[in-house]
């Protein structure tokens, strides 16, 4: 038996909010902190909104974040 603690990618946990009401993990959007001068009005408006994680990398992320 192991006799450390596994540490919680905190980098990844930063870029988490709580989950939703059913469950779901919800994310922000990544391209957001830096060189906005280069992207359109359209793109950053679009990447303020935060949005679901596929279901497909739900037990990879919780495992890497240690969320269950």
């Amino acid at each position: 038996m192991s006799s450390y603690k596994l540490k919680s990618n905190s980098a990844l946990a930063k870029r988490l909010k709580p989950l939703s009401k059913k469950g779901k993990i919800k994310h922000w959007s990544s391209h957001t902190s830096h060189l906005a001068y280069n992207k359109s009005t359209k793109q950053k408006r679009h990447l303020r909104k935060s949005a679901l994680l596929d279901p497909s990398d739900w037990k990879r992320l919780k495992k890497m974040v240690m969320i269950g």
